[in-house]
């Protein structure tokens, strides 16, 4: 993947973002910005591997709303690794990880993200220390510094709710 370049010093994310991951067709989601996590992590609620031109992949479903359980993405992409990953609680799991392009605040750059069941928490998405380094600072007293989504489902083409 290529890269569209280091973001300036100036840039500063609140402790939670809305952002797309527009390669695995997830226009808006809302990540919490956690520097205390160092791999990114986002929701599958299931994750299935096959195998293409004998490469691992990973087909997995994403429900990128909070409560809205009937608003589903299904994702394939190609795995790049499987990790031990520890979860805040401290419980080791191994995952699946991909790699994908983050946009967030007009600025877009491949990051690794590792599968799991977030469905229990309260956000999609954790952003960790290694997606942001060097690209931005954390302000923990501010949300949505660059921008908020009133309606997330409309970026999916749900009008109704």
């Amino acid at each position: 993947m290529s890269d569209s370049g280091p973001a300036s010093s100036t840039s500063i994310l609140g402790w939670r973002e809305w952002l797309a991951l527009p390669e695995l067709g997830l226009p808006a989601i809302k990540a919490k910005v956690d520097t205390g996590a160092r791999t990114s992590t986002l929701h599958a609620f299931y994750v299935d591997t096959f195998r293409r031109g004998g490469r691992l992949y990973a087909r997995f479903g994403v429900h990128p709303v909070q409560q809205c359980a009937d608003l589903v993405v299904h994702v394939e992409a190609p795995v790049i690794d499987r990790r031990q990953v520890s979860d805040s609680g401290g419980h080791r799991e191994e995952r699946y990880v991909i790699e994908t392009r983050l946009a967030l605040a007009g600025q877009a750059w491949p990051i690794e993200l590792t599968l799991t069941n977030r469905e229990t928490m309260l956000f999609r998405m954790l952003l960790g220390r290694t997606a942001i380094k060097g690209r931005a600072l954390v302000d923990p007293e501010k949300s949505f510094l660059t921008g908020r989504v009133r309606r997330p489902w409309e970026s999916y083409g749900v009008y109704a709710r």
